[in-house]
């Protein structure tokens, strides 16, 4: 039972009728199903429901989307910096904390990944002044080709020496969060994976736009492990 990040935004139901709804790209949940995977939804809660909420799950999936808010690393909001989204910062924080203090196996995707750096005391780039290859394009996402690090858990799942991904990011990692080893770099050396003790995972591309399920499969390989096994606790120190 993986459990996927969502947001809220408004939609239209009919031509009458604007309501919020609760938002995730369809390829999320296709990517788990396809890898075994049942998907859960979960759209912002309180953040003192996080820890709940993952009591039911076997693994969490941190979903890509608008920038985090500056405040949560110290930093003032650069101009290009879109952090439009409150509820949804909070909760995916929590979610974050929670997932880490129980150790479940938990993968953040592009604004996942970010998130999951800055829970463990790391910062970020607000805008990569040069990052055409990462913005992909107007009409969509780009590609680019990552380097895994050898010896890490992602070479492992990609052993190739370089990976083609679909891309689309304008932040990146800074400083690296406690306890994080990077295991991905672009050929401009921007950080594009970062890793900690269990199963925790974190990558700037976009997994849900692509073909290769390899990432989702260990991830979801690792949900069933720890399920049969029990979960260890506390394997990265978490900034509250």
């Amino acid at each position: 039972m993986i459990g996927i990040s969502t947001h809220l935004t408004e939609a239209i139901w009919d031509s009458w009728d604007r309501q919020r709804a609760v938002l995730l790209s369809a390829r999320y949940p296709a990517m788990v199903q396809a890898t075994g995977g049942i998907a859960f939804l979960l759209p912002p809660d309180s953040p003192q429901r996080a820890p709940e909420a993952l009591t039911r799950l076997d693994a969490l999936v941190v979903s890509g989307g608008p920038d985090l808010h500056p405040a949560y690393y110290d930093a003032e909001p650069h101009p290009r910096t879109r952090a439009v989204t409150p509820e949804r910062d909070a909760w995916e924080l929590a979610l974050l904390r929670a997932a880490l203090a129980a150790g479940l196996p938990l993968l953040g995707i592009c604004r996942g990944m970010q998130l999951l750096n800055v829970v463990l005391g790391g910062t970020l780039i607000q805008h990569l002044e040069h990052g055409e290859a990462h913005l992909g394009s107007p009409k969509g996402y780009g590609r680019h080709t990552v380097r895994p690090v050898p010896g890490t858990l992602l070479a492992g799942l990609l052993p190739e020496t370089e990976v083609s991904v679909p891309t689309y990011h304008h932040q990146a990692v800074d400083r690296l969060g406690t306890g994080l080893t990077v295991s991905a770099y672009a050929e401009d050396g921007t950080v594009e994976a970062v890793e900690g003790g269990g199963f925790t995972l974190g990558v700037q591309w976009h997994p849900e736009q692509g073909e290769d399920l390899r990432v989702l499969q260990a991830l979801v390989g690792a949900a069933v492990v720890a399920r049969a096994q029990g979960r260890p606790a506390g394997l990265l120190p978490v900034l509250e």
